[in-house]
């Protein structure tokens, strides 16, 4: 079994810009309640684990903190390289994501986490979600991988922008 637990649950109502920790949010149909990223389409919520955020700080030598790259959901514990397009998780907490992308376009200057930072690891790692039914995310939940569909050896392929 995959199973992650939510390090950091994180928020804002902006795009592109790092994201606050709250203890809770709740997901519905159109994303996180309160975030810039909610709305109708494929990346209303993004994950990114926290392996890649320490991984990151020691070797820049900045202090990142879990949501400084813009990512919803901080997780750490499980098979990150797992989580492609079609698998999907389910929350302790009721809600249902699936991966639709992982990676992103970098937008560079314009990008307030890149600004501060000088790069970023979402491009790369980003992990980006939709949300299929609605629950509460929580610090310290968990996310683990829902058996793939029947005959399929994975979860439904997704088509990425």
């Amino acid at each position: 079994m995959n199973r992650f637990e939510i390090v950091s649950v994180n928020l804002s109502p902006g795009r592109g810009t790092a994201k606050k920790p709250v203890s809770r949010a709740e997901a519905g149909l159109s994303g996180i309640a309160g975030d810039g990223h909610s709305g109708d389409w494929h990346r209303q919520v993004s994950l990114l684990d926290i392996e890649s955020i320490q991984t990151f700080s020691d070797a820049s030598g900045l202090d990142i903190a879990p949501g400084d790259f813009g990512e919803n959901l901080t997780i750490g514990g499980g098979r990150f390289q797992e989580l492609v397009p079609g698998v999907r998780l389910s929350g302790d907490g009721g809600p249902v994501l699936l991966v639709t992308q992982v990676g992103k376009e970098c937008h560079g200057d314009e990008c307030a986490i890149f600004a501060r930072v000088g790069k970023c690891v979402m491009p790369v790692r980003g992990v980006f979600c939709r949300v299929e039914s609605p629950g509460v995310l929580r610090k310290g939940g968990f996310l683990t991988v829902k058996d793939p569909e029947p005959g399929t050896g994975r979860g439904e392929e997704v088509e990425v922008r």
